[in-house]
């Protein structure tokens, strides 16, 4: 099975103004950011269960969010809501609970507050073990939003909360790979692949061996649909020279450990 962790979808009549606010410099998106595009990406790409990430860039909108969300579920897609910090822990998890949401997305570039922000805590501590957590980490933005998340950011969320289940994107630092290389590799976390515009753009043995150094039981697959194609990110993961075992435990067999009862059935 090919999990896709890392991917985003809005309502049809919202999808291209969004991808136009939540715009990276320098990355145009390859697919359209509607639910009907995912699906047709996943078919060509031969993606089984894709990861569909929410994210409120306002407080104001974290329930809309995670009501849109929720009801993408099925047994291709698995639901990951948001939170937002000018909301209280308490009010964030009712409204993921009231949606039957047990997973999160957390966006610093768009939703602009830092990683090691005081009232994020707050929600991590609240959280437990009981949701599965996928950040962004690195770089994409300007220099204050570039400030709002880093690899040490994460090293330090995975001492104080060990019990937190810990997705950091783009190998923990997009755009700063030496720095996650350096706080990352074989820390408590799991690492996510994604690398817009593409993987292949990093070279294959520098990902390989960081694979290697942090373990393939703690590296999950993802595309970042729509910033990139799903079928092109599973080529890049198939040419890195990873060993059969490994490259089916980072396609899907550890992401599909971590989801556990999330998954479909």
């Amino acid at each position: 099975m090919i999990i896709d962790a890392h991917t985003h979808v809005w309502p049809d009549k919202i999808a291209q103004a969004a991808l136009g606010g939540n715009r990276v410099p320098g990355l145009e998106a390859l697919g359209d950011g509607t639910v009907g595009g995912l699906t047709a990406d996943m078919a060509h790409s031969g993606v089984d269960l894709s990861c569909c990430l929410g994210i409120a860039n306002e407080a104001r909108h974290v329930d809309s969010v995670n009501r849109f969300v929720a009801g993408l579920a099925d047994d291709r897609r698995v639901p990951f809501g948001t939170v937002h910090v000018e909301r209280s822990a308490e009010d964030n998890i009712a409204s993921l609970q009231r949606h039957g949401v047990r997973a999160v997305k957390i966006h610093p570039l768009f939703q602009r507050f830092a990683l090691d922000d005081d009232r994020l805590w707050e929600i991590f501590e609240a959280f437990g073990s009981d949701y599965v957590v996928i950040v962004h980490v690195g770089e994409g933005g300007d220099a204050f939003t570039n400030s709002l998340s880093n690899p040490r950011m994460i090293r330090d969320i995975t001492r104080q909360f060990p019990s937190l289940r810990l997705m950091a994107c783009h190998f923990g630092g997009y755009k700063i790979l030496d720095d996650a290389e350096e706080m990352l590799a074989g820390a408590d976390v799991v690492l996510e692949t994604s690398w817009p515009p593409s993987l292949a753009k990093l070279r294959p043995e520098r990902v390989r061996n960081l694979i290697r150094k942090h373990g393939a039981e703690r590296v999950v697959f993802g595309s970042d649909w729509p910033m990139t194609s799903p079928a092109e990110e599973i080529r890049a993961i198939e040419a890195l020279g990873l060993s059969d075992d490994e490259t089916k435990m980072v396609l899907g067999g550890t992401l599909a450990g971590l989801l556990g009862d999330r998954l479909p059935g």
